[in-house]
């Protein structure tokens, strides 16, 4: 099931996820936590992250990290990878300006 997103009503900065599991309990993760608060609800920032949230950690309020899923942060990569690629931005540059020219893969000579 996603998430749930709504206002805290102690502090309008953060928002709230509530993330239902299959023994319907409910975790509330903000998007935005202390390293304390981190450490005191790990399993349920976990859970969140699994689940698609990024979770941002501050210390003194400042940011200091991000938590997020494995999936997300493989996406992420691959996606900065594919970006740093001149050849690969110029192809999406032609696709995106419908200069790309499609053929069937038995046209390609070997």
């Amino acid at each position: 099931m996603g998430p749930s997103v709504r206002y805290n009503a102690s502090n309008e900065r953060f928002l709230k996820l509530d993330w239902r599991f299959l023994n319907n309990t409910v975790f509330d993760m903000k998007s935005t936590v202390s390293i304390s608060e981190g450490q005191n609800a790990f399993p349920a920032l976990i859970r969140s992250a699994e689940n698609g949230a990024v979770v941002t950690v501050t210390r003194h309020d400042a940011p200091v990290a991000y938590v997020m899923g494995y999936e997300r942060m493989a996406a992420l990569a691959e996606t900065l990878e594919i970006m740093n690629n001149a050849a690969a931005v110029a192809a999406i540059e032609e696709h995106k300006a419908g200069r790309t020219k499609f053929g069937k893969l038995g046209d390609i000579p070997e």
